[in-house]
Parts: C-alpha cells; sequence; structure tokens
C-alpha cells in the first residue's frame, strides 16, 4: 500500500491532538482492539518493538532465571537477545533434514526439565511445520511463543501465525506488512497472559492475576501515541498490503525462472505466506559470498545485507556455548531472500529479476 506524507499526517492528527493529555493512549487501545478483531483474538497488546513484544512474551508466560528456552538455530540475533533478557538460557536446535523448521527429534532431545518454552521464528513469512511444532510443545507442556515479526498475513492450515501458540509476538518497524516505523505487538486468547503482558510492558501498573498493581517490576514498552496512530492507519490497508506483496513475490518468482543455481524455496501447500520476502536455495559455490555479492550490486537479501547467519555461530553467542547444528548453518548460509517493500515497483522486480539471473549466470561459469 502507497502512502504519502499527506495520509500520514491526516493520520497522527487525532494523537497530537491529545497529545497534552499526559495518561492519553486512545489511539494505542484503539491499535489494540483493531488487531486483536483483524487477527480474531482475545487481546492485542501494543508495544514499543519486535524485541520488546518476545521480551513481554517470555515475561507473561513466567520464563525467569535458570530456565531453558529451545530456539530454531536459524534464527534472527534480536530472538536470542530477547531469552537472555528474560534470564534465560537459549538451546538452539537444528533444522529439519529439508531445511525447514525444526528439527522435532533434536527438540526432544534437547528438551530437559529446565525446559519451559519453545519459540518458532517465522523467517520470511514462512511457518513450516508450526502445527507439528505446537503438537509436540503441547505433549510435554511447554509454552509456544511465536516470533511472528516477519509473518503479518502468513496462515498454515487456515490459521494466522502468531494465533497458534500461547502468545505471538509482530513487529511494526519499518519494513513490515504493516508498519509505523517502531514499534511491536502480542496477540494471545489467554487473559491472564494478557494482563501480565500489559502490565509488565508499563512499569507493572496495572495488576494482573496474583499480582496486584506495583506488586513486580516492569518496564516502559509502551508504544507512542503518534506511532499507534500511523499503525491504525497502515493497519485498515492491511488486506491490500499483503495483496501487493504476494503479487511482487509470484511475479519475482516468475522472472527469475528457473535460473541455474537458484532454486525456488516454495512454500508447502498448507502454507500461505505473506510475501514477506521471495525465497530460494542457492546451490552455487560460497553462497554466502554470493549473497554479499547481490547485496553490493542492490538485491537486498538476508544474508547479504543483513548478515544473517545461524545463531549458534553468531559471536554474540559464542558465551552461550551452542551445540552444532549442521544443517541450520546450510540452510541459512544457502538462503536467498530477496527483501520486498510495498512501494518497490514491477519495473525494479524486473531490474532485479535480471540481475540475479545475469549474476547467477557469471558466478557459476567463474567457478
Amino acid at each position: 500500500m502507497n502512502t504519502t506524507s499527506d495520509d500520514v499526517l491526516h493520520a497522527l492528527k487525532p494523537a497530537i491532538d491529545r497529545m497534552p493529555d499526559p495518561a492519553g493512549r486512545a489511539e494505542a487501545a484503539a491499535l489494540e482492539a483493531e488487531l486483536a478483531t483483524v487477527h480474531g483474538v482475545r487481546h492485542a497488546i501494543a508495544v514499543s518493538s519486535g524485541t520488546a513484544a518476545l521480551h513481554t512474551a517470555l515475561i507473561a508466560c513466567g520464563i525467569s532465571p535458570g530456565d531453558e528456552v529451545l530456539l530454531p538455530a536459524a534464527t534472527v540475533i534480536m530472538t536470542v537477545a530477547a531469552v537472555t533478557a528474560a534470564g534465560a538460557h537459549p538451546v538452539f536446535v537444528d533444522a529439519a533434514a529439508d531445511g525447514r523448521g525444526i528439527d522435532l527429534a533434536d527438540a526432544a532431545a534437547k528438551t530437559t526439565e529446565r525446559t519451559r518454552a519453545i519459540v518458532p521464528v517465522h523467517l520470511a513469512g514462512r511457518t513450516d511445520g508450526l502445527l507439528e511444532l505446537a503438537a509436540y510443545a503441547q505433549s510435554v507442556g511447554l509454552h509456544v511463543i511465536e516470533d511472528a515479526c516477519q509473518a503479518q498475513g502468513s496462515s498454515t492450515r487456515g490459521r494466522a501465525a502468531g494465533t497458534v501458540g500461547s502468545i505471538g509476538c509482530f513487529s511494526l518497524k519499518d519494513g513490515k506488512i504493516i508498519s509505523c516505523g517502531e514499534g511491536g505487538y502480542l496477540l494471545t486468547d489467554d487473559d491472564t497472559l494478557a494482563a501480565r503482558a500489559a502490565a509488565y510492558r508499563t512499569h507493572w501498573l496495572t495488576p494482573a492475576p496474583h499480582a496486584p498493581a506495583a506488586s513486580r517490576l516492569g518496564m516502559n514498552y509502551r508504544l507512542a501515541e503518534p506511532l499507534a496512530a500511523i499503525a491504525r492507519h497502515h493497519l485498515a490497508g492491511l488486506d491490500q498490503a499483503l495483496s501487493r506483496r504476494r503479487e511482487q513475490a509470484r511475479l519475482l518468482y516468475s522472472l527469475v525462472g528457473e535460473t541455474p543455481g537458484i532454486t525456488m524455496h516454495a512454500p508447502v501447500p498448507e502454507d500461505t505466506p505473506n510475501g514477506y520476502s521471495a525465497l530460494w536455495r542457492i546451490d552455487l559455490d560460497r553462497p554466502r559470498d554470493f549473497s554479499t555479492r547481490l547485496a553490493e550490486i542492490g538485491v537486498a537479501n538476508s544474508v547479504g545485507t543483513y548478515r544473517l547467519r545461524a545463531a549458534h555461530q553468531h559471536p554474540a553467542c559464542q558465551d552461550l556455548n551452542p551445540a552444532p547444528c549442521p544443517r541450520a548453518t546450510r540452510a541459512v548460509d544457502r538462503m536467498l531472500a530477496v527483501s520486498l517493500q510495498s512501494q518497490t515497483t514491477d519495473t525494479e522486480l524486473h531490474h532485479l529479476a535480471e540481475t540475479i539471473r545475469r549474476e547467477a549466470r557469471t558466478w557459476a561459469a567463474s567457478r
């Protein structure tokens, strides 16, 4: 959905007019009600970022120091940061044999008496194996906290990403399907978890079951009113924004076609991705270098541009004593997730596709 500066200023006016009210959060409250309705859940809690959403969700689920949380090794570092911020220990789980989702056998092997939750991460808007993972978690009594920050509008077997587990966490950062520059939110049907999350994000100034107001420490993770107003403005165009992203992904897939060394990472029939990124597997030599080359010449992608790597290999995670996760390493290194933006024109998509095709041919011929 294309948005002009006049559109944003119009959306901001009600929030600006109420700014003298120090306790006012009418825009955030309205956003929460609208998010809950759109996603078909009982509660939405607006917060200041996607990372804040994850941290708040972990606290709401009772995660505390000494606990362990299972994470896919194929994740972004922000998910790991949220777990450590809660005082828990991240345990990285390898990818499934086909590179999609979490290996349930490895998850089971790494589940201990200290494990309290599992956090599936829907990279590039994909929800691979989510329902099977949720079934495993239920069988062993673990919370599922979905990192759906890249998965607004994705679904699996008709169930929306972020509504399968105990809590779903989303980002409103620029570039997401719905954004306001910076922000996030949580979704849940659990009244107790919602109350805890709402209390934690505002210094526990509101009560939760068995935890009266001011009885615990919390954080200032409130979403600012002007940002909530922008998010509401964009949320009204969610269907249009999803349609545009999916059209962009389909066009880019069609234009890249069957380029040697680049294989489309097609979703399984039961999943409907949101088009957050167009996704391929790189079958060329030195795939990370190839992604870097694409980034250098204008094809923004997760590995080349944002330096995505399997979390257990990230320098910041080495003090966590992570176990090797070779399939996750291979899956991330060979991932070509091309970033899409709603304002990207079809002409620009044609240029991106031609660049990918040309560089893949050149790379294969020179090595």
